[in-house]
């Protein structure tokens, strides 16, 4: 049970977090934590590999051959059950910077470890930290170009502390409240995960010749032949086979960072390859990044109807994500995105085309890296999809776009319902966190 609190309160002097209940304290991290960098040495193989990931800290699956590891793993350290960890480097582009571990394991050096002392309450400082993490206050107070708090300075960081008590009573509050959002959320990405399967089932089906669109209808095509690919099969008579070498060019993209992107609406417009695979399905149109001009001036222009593929990612699953770059701006491209010029074909198609589990087989066999994954345009140029006459590839895309319209309809409001309710568990963990409201029971 909650109410709005009336307790009298004290000012702070922290602009974020102006006043607090009168009985609470304000205090620095290293008064109520103690920080933790055990080693765990030669004897590593014996743990559980952690990792902070934007669903809290999770055991590591070093069997899948995602995401980034070392070799070695005998400088990682040790975290206990309990223990709060939090990515305090690079906090300008890390999309959690804490965890609660409930797993005993091992986790890079890199990460920042706390340990509570007697009488405090870890769960409800992880979601202090969170609230922290969600309205930027470590990062506005990180340091030097990789944005950082050192141990020190975070143990100098400002904490509320409310009775011991009133924390488990306001952690338990939102153990509960955040389970019955994360199960809402759950279900909720799952609806859309099925939804893109059948938005794929579509694509697939279309671009690959299984149906035809004649006169807005959909019919089996009568006469086929042997594509010459075995995992293709049978294609239209009047279709054709193709490498992106013979309908097109490659060319690399600059060198833009993240780290050079600025906020000023009034900037040069820029894709990063993480764009394409995190912000863009088929078509971009609205470019989001900005960049100087200083920094364009190092950079590749794309033009309207090219087409862009991601270079690199964490995961196989990244690489060779096709875009049509289909605005009105002049947009430059970042490293590692591999642009695509054609005049032949109808773009939307190829980017419909590129992105099928057809296309996507062909560039994970060539993908190199354990790390960092990479493919190339020497790897791309070589990706075989057939293609009908240009004519009937913009048939296609529109009978896509209309088939599919629905489905994007109802893929759009059930993220915009996650949005909503995540927007709701900040606000939530803010009142809680900073004491605007009495917990009880």
């Amino acid at each position: 049970m909650t109410n709005t609190a009336t307790y009298k309160t004290f000012k702070t002097n922290i602009a974020w977090m102006p006043e607090l209940p009168e009985h609470w304290k304000l205090s620095r991290v290293k008064n109520y934590f103690t920080f933790s960098n055990e080693v765990v040495g030669e004897d590593y193989s014996g743990f559980n590999v952690l990792s902070l990931s934007v669903n809290g800290v999770i055991i590591r699956d070093m069997e899948s051959g995602k995401g980034k590891h070392s070799m070695s793993m005998d400088l990682y350290q040790i975290v206990h059950p309990k223990s709060i960890i939090l990515c305090l480097f690079d906090m300008d582009v890390t999309p959690r910077i804490v965890g609660i571990c409930e797993n005993l394991g091992i986790i890079t050096s890199a990460y920042t470890t706390i340990v509570p002392k007697r009488n405090v309450c870890e769960r409800f400082y992880y979601y202090f930290f969170l609230h922290q993490d969600y309205n930027k206050s470590l990062k506005a107070q990180g340091t030097g170009v990789r944005t950082t708090l050192t141990n020190t300075q975070f143990g100098a960081v400002k904490i509320p502390v409310p009775p011991y008590q009133e924390q488990l009573q306001i952690a338990h509050y939102l153990d509960e409240k955040s389970q019955k959002i994360n199960h809402f959320i759950a279900k909720k990405q799952q609806f859309i995960a099925l939804l893109k399967e059948q938005r794929q089932s579509v694509i697939n089906t279309m671009v690959s010749g299984k149906l035809l669109v004649v006169n807005g209808q959909l019919i089996s095509p009568i006469k086929v032949k042997d594509s010459g690919i075995k995992w293709l099969g049978n294609i239209p008579e009047h279709w054709e086979v193709r490498r992106l070498a013979n309908i097109g060019t490659f060319s690399k993209g600059g060198n833009i960072s993240r780290a050079e992107l600025i906020e000023d609406e009034n900037g040069i417009p820029a894709i990063l390859y993480g764009d394409i695979y995190t912000k863009y399905d088929i078509v971009a149109s609205k470019i989001i990044n900005r960049i100087s001009e200083e920094t364009a001036s190092n950079s590749v222009v794309i033009k309207k109807g090219e087409l862009l593929f991601t270079g690199s990612g964490e995961t196989k699953e990244d690489i060779g994500k096709c875009i049509v770059y289909n605005g009105d701006e002049t947009v430059y491209a970042g490293g590692d995105v591999i642009i695509f010029k054609q005049e032949m074909f109808d773009s939307v198609f190829i980017s419909y085309s590129q992105n099928t589990s057809y296309a996507q087989m062909q560039k994970l066999i060539t993908a190199k890296g354990d790390i960092i994954v990479h493919t190339y345009s020497s790897k791309l140029k070589n990706v075989i999809m057939p293609y009908p006459p240009k004519e009937e590839q913009t048939q296609i895309v529109n009978y896509i776009k209309t088939e599919t319209a629905t489905i994007d309809s109802a893929i759009a409001k059930a993220e915009r319902e996650i949005e909503l309710i995540k927007e709701y568990k900040e606000a939530m963990i803010a009142e809680a966190v900073m004491g605007k409201i009495v917990v009880s029971g």
